[in-house]
């Protein structure tokens, strides 16, 4: 009998033990729920965005590819809820760089989560896990041609 308890005491500090497997799950969303949406107008700067793939003025003078990466809470919201509001912060991010350096626009927006590029100009990648959400960004702030 003490045998068996024993062993049941040691089965279960072993499964107490052993490490939890975090979900970071990578998920594509469409971008256009999200760039009309009424937390977009409020929550970024007047400086024109164009993703991979999207027309755009002529360029004059670029500062080269910038990169940002942000994350968000995203306990007790759901994966989409998550990734596009942290999608915002980051886009914000790339704004307000261009702004500051006198740049017209962010071109060439294109996921990058984890290193991993993805063009589109239609859809945009998240990392989803069960307490945090992240994106990660690159584009490239221009001056377009008067």
């Amino acid at each position: 009998m003490k045998t068996l308890l024993s062993l049941l005491v040691i089965i279960a500090a072993l499964i107490a033990a052993s490490p939890v497997q975090a979900r970071n799950d990578v998920l594509t969303f469409p971008l256009a729920d999200v760039m009309t949406s009424d937390k977009a107008k409020e929550a970024l700067f007047d400086v024109p965005l164009y993703f991979a793939g999207e027309e755009h003025p002529a360029v004059t003078s670029s500062m080269g590819e910038i990169t940002t990466s942000r994350k968000t809470n995203a306990f007790g919201k759901s994966d989409r809820e998550a990734c596009e509001w942290v999608l915002l912060s980051a886009l914000k991010v790339l704004q307000d760089n261009a702004q500051k350096k006198g740049y017209d626009a962010v071109i060439n927006i294109k996921s990058n989560y984890q290193h991993n590029e993805f063009a589109s100009a239609t859809e945009f990648q998240c990392g989803a896990g069960f307490l945090m959400a992240g994106v990660a960004l690159k584009g490239e702030p221009v001056k377009f041609a008067q």
